[in-house]
């Protein structure tokens, strides 16, 4: 991963050393970013956008900022928020990538653990990353996320072609090169339902009941499956919808507890 810093714009509440990472994949020399604030910690919280937002949404995005920034900041863990080819859904070149950079930030800024927190799009590429890569992830929250992108897909193109669904089920078409029909494999691969015996580490998982984006059958799939894995946290709002999970404050204790427990990944 070839790569530069550069200062990144002042933004309310964002720290004083934050700053700008531009690189080239290596993957396909694609150019991207992201957005890296050190903390005082060797701990680092890893926070992906939601579909239609980039890598600065944790900073410009106002209602995730006053529920999140400030919070994450609290707990002294460095923060990094990657742009990740914008609306990829941890495709398999966001996950090389991404994996990349978490190598820059052991070798930059001797990070030692990794949690992630993250809704929507974003919660859905940590449940993916977390089976791809669980040697990298310490903790993980998703809130509002898709666990098999092939049934999401299906049910997103079946959905009117104005609902916005549409745009999520392209995009994901678009990111892993076809269909899931026409590459079974690879979504096999890319799936949390398919690949749930990798969650070794402890998950929280929260999920509106009324969710019209991602249905919450997405997440009822998985937490059957992880019924009796003991570090697997399923809340389910009732009543709540897409956006409802995002701002549960049991998904904020359960990060800053794993922020503090020295037990896993290097504390």
């Amino acid at each position: 991963m070839k790569n530069v810093k550069k200062q990144f714009s002042r933004i309310e509440y964002s720290p004083d050393d934050s700053y700008c990472l531009e690189y080239s994949s290596d993957t396909d020399s694609l150019r991207d970013w992201a957005i890296i604030s050190p903390g005082r910690l060797r701990t680092w919280i890893v926070c992906l956008h939601g579909h239609g937002s980039h890598g600065d949404q944790l900073f410009t995005c106002e209602d995730i900022r006053k529920a999140w920034l400030c919070e994450f900041i609290s707990t002294g863990a460095g923060i990094i928020c990657p742009n990740l080819r914008d609306n990829a859904w941890m495709s398999p070149a966001a996950v090389s990538d991404l994996h990349d950079i978490l190598d820059f930030l052991r070798r930059e800024h001797g990070a030692g653990k990794f949690v992630f927190y993250a809704g929507s799009m974003g919660g859905t590429g940590n449940l993916i990353y977390a089976t791809r890569h669980p040697e990298d992830v310490a903790a993980c929250v998703a809130l509002g996320a898709a666990t098999d992108l092939a049934s999401f897909y299906e049910w997103c193109m079946n959905q009117p072609e104005e609902f916005i669904a549409n745009q999520l089920g392209r995009a994901i078409e678009e990111s892993y090169g076809g269909k899931p029909t026409v590459r079974p494999q690879l979504f096999a691969e890319h799936s949390t339902l398919k690949n749930c015996e990798n969650l070794n580490m402890p998950i929280f998982f929260a999920h509106g009941e009324k969710d019209q984006l991602i249905p919450i059958g997405q997440a009822r799939m998985l937490a059957a499956r992880m019924a009796t894995y003991k570090n697997f946290v399923y809340h389910e709002v009732a009543g709540g919808d897409h956006g409802s999970p995002l701002f549960l404050p049991e998904a904020m204790e359960f990060l800053k507890y794993h922020i503090s427990n020295p037990n896993r990944l290097g504390g």
